[in-house]
């Protein structure tokens, strides 16, 4: 019920901004494209086999890859396609469409061999191409006309896509070996090479002499359009191998991709680096890239990074971090009503964008395998809930579903999802009329215990050095320390130092944004600096108060702790000087 009435919350101000109340859920659909027409070949290129197996005749659907009328054809998560799967990214944006589907049991069964029928189903749900050629009204002499495949093998067939082997047989139990259904796809789609075909195949593949003749334009056509996915081994075509379910996902979304169906993989994301020809396998890793420059080069991520810019909040995620970020993809952001970038995006509105934005950022870098069911706090130390339901591989936050997690940047990690999260004290923090272009109010607005831009508030222990004087502040002793944000760039950071003439400093500091510290070529992490002023006060019978100065760093370790450095100088009856070292729990 409180979630209900913060989503209701979050639309009444949406409202306010003149905008008509939505369901916020994005809605992904695949619309057919204007079909190709590709030339039919006489030449059984698409299905000739280097042996003959036996053929069967099958009465009856077996458990399929495509199901639509299965409750596992409206799931995208398997019991046994883990999220760091090599093909999960295919798998899942396949079954999100209900291209592809599980067995009755939850699982996917990714390296399972994929027979002639099944691809045939899977080109049918995949694609909407004219008919090209027609198959006699008697088909098949092996696929009875109630064969459970037998509608979309025609449609393979007439579209171009797939050939029957000499003698009128279609042979839909064999299994497809890789290099039939590359070259299904280029024929289908009538791709052509711009370049030798031989030399293409030499260029990108250790086995390219294993390559049938029959398949070399084809698969040449393939490698050039994107659509070969090779995994483990990128250089390994292995044609002759039986196509799994998990390669057969692969080469359709890339199919997808060059038809523009579908957006392309972002260059880092793991799979990407087994597209043969794209940019994952030509630059390597892109861990280089900062959480702004990776969204800036994804296509799917466009509206996200010029909301960014518009907010300000570039350089922010352009700093060493490290951040975890629940990015909504450009479908997200479209399902918001009608209105709502525009406003958004509107000056007196920078403030409102800015929190909606902070929302996504989570302090400290966040895997999928490292998010566990709970909360977070995000950088404006607000709680994100997190529901991680290991039994489906899904995660999910507050009412966003994560669609491609670990997209690796050299700052943190991004995980993209399909929704836009709603800070659930919006209301609160909606700009008043009128409110003058340029304004900032969270730098001057007070809110105790939020995050600075140096990071969480936290309180926690800490052994005090003393370097000169007479107090508690100038002896090793205990003390207890704390950081209490005020503002975006102010906190407050009361201390006290136990021993014979405890003291307690009360200072004020002004935070900055962390900055990169390498100590070795292999350690990198970072370090928020700040420095201010404010009282000291000596606790002894003849108490006294002095000015203090303090000057330290905060290092985050992950979301949870703060290591903290500070050199404190009192100037009390003498001036006192103390190093503080401690550790801190965020809150």
């Amino acid at each position: 019920m409180v979630s209900s009435v913060h989503r209701s919350l979050a639309h009444t101000t949406l409202l306010a901004l003149g905008m008509t109340a939505m369901t916020i859920n994005p809605s992904i659909v695949l619309q057919p494209v204007s079909a190709q027409t590709p030339v039919p070949t006489d030449t059984p290129a698409t299905t000739v086999p280097t042996e003959t197996p036996v053929i069967t005749t099958p009465t009856e659907a077996p458990d399929t890859i495509v199901q639509s009328d299965t409750p596992a054809s409206r799931t995208s998560n398997f019991s046994d396609v883990s999220t760091d799967y090599w093909a999960q990214p295919f798998i899942q944006a396949l079954a999100e469409r209900n291209i592809i589907a599980g067995f009755p049991d939850g699982s996917f069964r990714p390296n399972q061999p994929v027979t002639r029928a099944e691809f045939a189903a899977l080109i049918q749900k995949a694609f909407n191409q004219q008919p090209v050629r027609q198959l006699g009204a008697s088909g098949f002499s092996d696929v009875p006309a109630n064969y459970w495949a037998s509608g979309a093998i025609r449609q393979a067939y007439e579209t171009g896509f797939l050939s029957g082997y000499p003698g009128n047989v279609f042979r839909p139990n064999q299994q497809i070996p890789r290099v039939q259904a590359i070259v299904s796809l280029s024929t289908g789609l009538n791709l052509t090479t711009t370049d030798t075909a031989s030399g293409v195949l030499s260029n990108y593949y250790a086995d390219a002499s294993a390559v049938p003749s029959y398949a070399v334009n084809g698969v040449a056509a393939a490698t050039q359009s994107n659509i070969v996915v090779n995994y483990p081994n990128i250089r390994q075509l292995n044609p002759e191998s039986p196509l799994t379910r998990a390669e057969a996902a692969a080469i359709l979304y890339q199919a997808l991709v060059r038809q523009g169906r579908v957006q392309p993989l972002a260059s880092n994301v793991a799979a990407a680096n087994y597209i043969v020809g794209g940019t994952g396998t030509t630059t390597g890793s892109t861990q280089g890239g900062t959480i702004v420059a990776l969204a800036g080069s994804s296509s799917s991520f466009s509206t996200l990074t010029s909301l960014i810019r518009t907010a300000g909040l570039t350089d922010v995620l352009q700093q060493p971090g490290p951040y975890t970020v629940f990015a909504p993809t450009n479908e997200a952001f479209a399902a918001l009503p009608a209105g709502t970038l525009e406003q958004l995006q509107q000056p007196q509105n920078r403030e409102l964008l800015r929190r909606i934005l902070q929302y996504h950022v989570v302090p400290g870098q966040l895997t999928s395998s490292q998010l566990t069911s709970g909360q977070l706090t995000t950088a404006d130390n607000v709680p994100l809930n997190v529901k991680v339901d290991t039994a489906n591989n899904q995660i999910s936050i507050n009412e966003a579903r994560v669609v491609q997690p670990n997209i690796q940047a050299s700052n943190g990690v991004i995980h993209a999802i399909n929704e836009v999260l709603i800070p659930p004290n919006l209301t609160s923090q909606q700009p008043p009329e009128g409110t003058n272009q340029g304004q900032t109010p969270t730098d001057t607005t007070v809110t105790p215990g939020r995050a600075t831009r140096g990071g969480s508030s936290y309180i926690g222990v800490a052994g005090n050095i003393g370097l000169g004087g007479d107090s508690a502040l100038s002896a090793g002793n205990l003390a207890v320390i704390t950081k209490v944000g005020l503002t975006r760039v102010l906190s407050v950071r009361p201390t006290a130092v136990f021993g014979d003439d405890t003291v307690v400093l009360i200072p004020v500091t002004l935070d900055f944004v962390p900055r990169a510290v390498e100590p070795t070529e292999q350690a990198r992490f970072p370090v928020a600096p700040y420095v201010g002023a404010g009282v000291a006060i000596e606790t002894s019978d003849d108490a006294n108060v002095g000015l203090l100065l303090t000057g330290g760093v905060d290092i985050p370790l992950g979301n949870r702790f703060t290591v903290n450095g500070a050199v404190n100088a009192a100037f009390l009856d003498e001036t006192d000087v103390g190093l503080l070292l401690g550790i801190g729990y965020n809150f």
